[in-house]
């Protein structure tokens, strides 16, 4: 049986095009709750050329121990978020997972939900992995909920490793193993 791995009924996972999307990710560089919501590093807005140059250094580093791919509704070509892989542990079958719908008013459609399990069957199904770990700020308990109700459990707090607007918050590392993956 043929299985769409990167194709869901809403969205569909395809390669990050470095001219065609960077107006696009710049300008999401310019949103700190999103950058936030993504990452715990330093917010910067990034002009679009910048970006351009960080994308094309990507692609011609193709690391294995990093898969990013972008986030695009089923029929259309336009960005919707990111998602990736990374800290590929090929010994020990592990990764980093990232995922993020950038618009607010493209949440709560399920868009990110579908990539969540596009990325995660990929990971289990295709890269033969054992565990993925997801990261987010106690800030952010939309993250968390999103991440347990894929079956993610809390598995790590480091207390006070993020800094933000003045305030110290905890990380919170949520995993998944294969074996709850293909029980769920």
């Amino acid at each position: 049986m043929h299985t769409q791995l990167f194709q869901g009924n809403l969205i569909r996972l395809t390669a990050l095009d470095a001219a065609r999307d960077a107006e696009t990710e710049s300008r999401w560089t310019h949103d700190a709750e999103f950058m936030r919501a993504l990452s715990a590093e330093p917010l910067r807005p990034l002009a679009p050329n910048i970006v351009r140059q960080k994308r094309e250094t990507a692609q011609k580093d193709l690391k294995p121990q990093h898969l990013q791919f972008a986030i695009r509704p089923r029929a259309e070509e336009r960005l919707l978020g990111v998602a990736q892989l990374a800290r590929l542990d090929w010994t020990n079958g592990s990764a980093w997972l990232t995922l993020g719908i950038a618009d607010a008013c493209e949440r709560g459609k399920g868009y990110g939900g579908e990539a969540l399990r596009l990325l995660v069957n990929y990971a289990f199904a295709e890269l033969n992995l054992q565990r993925l770990v997801a990261v987010t700020a106690d800030d952010n308990p939309r993250a968390i909920r999103f991440f347990e109700r894929a079956g993610f459990v809390s598995e790590v707090r480091r207390r006070q490793a993020i800094h933000r607007d003045g305030k110290r918050w905890d990380a919170v590392m949520l995993g998944i193993l294969r074996e709850e993956w293909s029980a769920g």
